[in-house]
This record gives structure tokens, sequence and C-alpha cells, in this order.
């Protein structure tokens, strides 16, 4: 659990501030569709932070298929959580489907971070290992 204490702390962050009442950000400049980028931007960050958690706890920076269906889950079910407390907690705010799309547009991004960054990783670590190698083996 020592490893997911950000993704943890995220998540609180982001139940207080989806619990917050409209009122309260009357102040914050809007536009139409900010909801939507804010709960994208929620839910990458999330994401991001379990697969950091996930990296830390492995030890490996080996893409999984197991790590990333088991964030892809978990940022599902919170996205689900959330939305649930708006419709029945935080009464006054309102569950959206869209609210849905955008927090899996998130883990999304979140998703195509990871990857493209482990292959980025292994696209320049794999290469110097191997010439790294050759080298010693020329060395008398």
């Amino acid at each position: 659990m020592k490893h997911y204490i950000w993704a943890v702390l995220w998540a609180v962050v982001v139940v207080v501030l989806c619990g917050l009442p409209s009122a309260a950000t009357d102040e914050v400049p809007k536009f139409p569709g900010i909801d939507k980028l804010v709960h994208t931007g929620f839910f990458f960050v999330f994401t991001v932070l379990l697969y950091y958690g996930a990296i830390r706890r492995v030890g490996t920076f080996k893409p999984s298929w197991r790590i990333s269906i088991k964030v892809i889950v978990f940022s599902s079910l919170f996205a689900l959580l959330t939305e649930f407390l708006q419709w029945k907690i935080f009464i006054y705010r309102s569950a959206e489907v869209w609210d849905l799309f955008a927090d899996a547009v998130g883990t999304g991004m979140g998703v195509f971070a990871y990857l493209l960054l482990h292959n980025v990783y292994r696209a320049e670590t794999v290469p110097s290992k191997i010439a790294h190698a050759k080298n010693e083996s020329y060395e008398v």
C-alpha cells in the first residue's frame, strides 16, 4: 500500500473536489466543456499515479498487461464511485454518463502514456546495452 500513497492522496483530492457545490467554484473562469476537461485530467493523473505505484511495487520498468488491466479496472471502479457519490451523496451535484466517458478518456490517456514511455525506454536502453556489451567483448 505504501507504493500507492500518491494515488490514494490524489483520489482523496478528487473526491473532495467532486463533492464541492457548484457555488464554491463560481470564482473560477469557466468555458463550455471545462467539467469534462477536469474529469479527464483527474483520471489521467490518477492512472499515472497508479502505474507509478505498481512500477515501484513490482520493481521493474517492463510493460505488463497484468498491471495495465488492474489499473484500468481500478480506475474505472473509482470513476463509477465518484459518479455514484455525485448521484446519491452529493445531491447538489449531478451524475452524468459523459463524466464517465471523460473519466475513461483520462484513463486511456494514462495507459497510452505508460505504454509509450515504456516503449521509448526500451528503444533507448536495449540498443545501448547491446552496444555496451559489444564494446566489452572487444576489450583485451
